[in-house]
């Protein structure tokens, strides 16, 4: 019984939490996870998305593009922008968007963005990954992933230590 404790206690003292590494939770963003806002918005959609520890999405939709908005708890909003900052194309988003936290709090943000950038072949789509670094006093871009094999493994790589990153500007 002891060799069966020690290994199961020694785990849970040595789990990401007890360093305080970063850890992932997911929230969705299909229309059934969000409720529809009080945005008005011209042949399009706006909708409020729960986030963790407070935080909301504001996820928008106009012209066949798509962009989120980080509403922190105290209800300020910041704009990200993605159709300009990551593509003019038709878009979409991601189903769910990945928080990184660190002691159970929001550090970074991983949005799956989708877009039609070849005007000859609509259908052909580029999955980028933007990572959105998220603090007590701002919400932004800092890093815009391009598709590859380490994408996802990149993306969590430079969203667990965003305070090293600079705002993207366009």
């Amino acid at each position: 019984m002891k060799s069966f404790l020690l290994p199961l206690f020694l785990s849970m003292l040595i789990s990401p939490a007890a360093f305080g590494q970063s850890r992932s939770i997911y929230t969705g963003l299909a229309e059934k996870d969000c409720k529809p806002s009080r945005v008005l918005v011209e042949d399009g959609y706006a909708g409020i998305c729960p986030g963790v520890a407070g935080y909301a999405l504001e996820l928008l939709e106009g012209d066949l593009r798509e962009t989120i908005n980080v509403i922190t708890p105290d209800k300020k909003k910041f704009e990200l922008d993605l159709w300009s900052h990551v593509s003019s194309g038709f878009s979409d988003l991601g189903a769910k968007v990945e928080w990184r936290l660190k002691n159970k709090t929001p550090v970074a943000l991983i949005i799956r963005y989708n877009a039609s950038e070849n005007p000859d072949d609509p259908s052909k789509i580029t999955s980028y990954l933007v990572i959105v670094k998220i603090s007590k006093t701002e919400a932004c871009i800092v890093d815009i992933l391009k598709p590859s094999k380490t994408q996802n493994i990149d993306a969590r790589k430079l969203a667990d230590s965003p305070t090293k990153r600079v705002c993207q500007q366009i």
